[in-house]
């Protein structure tokens, strides 16, 4: 008979051992940190949501910063300690999303007036399109106008990133073309009041509302060109006839249901990009999620990975030729301006890889 050489059961547990208190202290650490930031979210909130031009709540946010940290070290029963972590948990959470947005406070003169929408067949009446005349970034006269788009007409829509803050921050938008030269820009924004300022710490929090500003290109593009010194890209994009009409419908029944349903913006959520993303997702072909999409700076290197840009050539070169920062300096503000900021721009071809129905 052979040799058996299963070790004994004492060796056996010799070995778990350190094996065991490996685990032991991987999941101590992960539920500190998971602790942690627990009390770091619980704290922020309190001190930054909603706030309405009140100064942050800094003895509330300490008050239950503190209370959920004692609660996990000074308590001896684990069940106890964690039964009472749970319960601040969950008030906080429960204050948290009973706050609700508004449309009726005193807002900010560039996002004061909200778009409207009429549907009729075909033809999509818009109210209050933004035409701003500038002087400065923060004097200007407000000007709006309405017009009517024909759904049948819409040929086109291209992606503008405006480079604000380094090569990984950027504000993403949209417009769409329709035939004769008319353009209709879509941005995603914070909806702030009178006498608030932006802070990507406030935007995680229920701080701002949220708007989509509906403007001439005359406006959203030079306003940052011409007044905020941002660098400014344009790139087209090549989007299926049917699906492009789907996003268009998409962005104007959210702009829409804003007016009677006011939504908070959350800067990693329901942000410029994001929400560009979640609308370019209501038709096939759908876009992958992607790191790139939360860098919005890096958004349009995703968009090229997509297919929806202009692959034939390399990406650093597509860049290069579609930014418009000096000629949209240039342009002026005549009927000319978007054929002006367009010309020489590398145009797609059609998409080949997907086939309507």
């Amino acid at each position: 008979m052979s040799e058996s050489h299963t070790a004994p059961p004492v060796e056996i547990e010799a070995r778990r051992g350190p094996i065991r208190k490996a685990f032991r202290y991987v999941g101590r650490g992960a539920a500190c940190l998971l602790a942690a930031g627990m009390i770091g979210w619980m704290g922020l909130a309190v001190y930054y949501a909603d706030l309405h031009g009140a100064p942050p709540r800094t003895i509330w946010a300490a008050f239950v910063a503190a209370a959920a940290a004692m609660s996990l070290t000074l308590i001896r029963r684990w069940w106890r300690r964690l039964a009472l972590f749970t319960a601040l948990f969950a008030g906080v959470l429960a204050w948290y999303f009973s706050l609700r947005p508004s449309n009726h406070l005193e807002w900010a003169a560039d996002v004061a007036v909200m778009p409207t929408i009429r549907l009729e067949g075909d033809l999509v009446h818009v109210g209050n399109i933004r035409y701003f005349d500038y002087r400065t970034e923060t004097d200007f006269t407000p000007r709006y106008y309405d017009r009517t788009f024909d759904l049948s007409k819409l040929r086109s829509v291209d992606y503008i990133l405006s480079y604000w803050a380094g090569p990984a921050i950027a504000h993403a938008f949209v417009s769409f073309g329709f035939e004769g030269d008319q353009y209709l820009a879509v941005s995603i924004e914070t909806r702030k009041e009178a006498f608030e300022s932006y802070s990507a710490v406030q935007g995680f929090f229920r701080q701002y509302e949220l708007i989509y500003v509906v403007a001439d290109e005359r406006d959203l593009i030079r306003v940052r060109t011409n007044f905020r010194g941002e660098d400014v890209y344009l790139f087209r994009m090549r989007t299926p006839p049917r699906k492009l009409r789907a996003v268009f419908l998409d962005y104007i029944r959210t702009i829409d249901s804003l007016t009677t349903r006011p939504r908070f913006y959350n800067a990693l959520t329901e942000n410029c990009t994001t929400s560009i993303l979640a609308h370019f997702r209501c038709a096939p072909p759908y876009p992958r999620l992607n790191i790139d999409v939360l860098l919005s700076g890096y958004s349009a290197e995703y968009a090229y990975s997509s297919g929806a840009l202009d692959t034939e050539l390399a990406f650093a070169e597509l860049k290069e030729k579609s930014r418009i920062t000096e000629i949209a300096k240039t342009a002026g503000d005549g009927a000319d301006f978007s054929r002006r900021i367009r010309a020489g721009l590398p145009m797609p071809p059609p998409r080949t890889d997907f086939q309507e129905e």
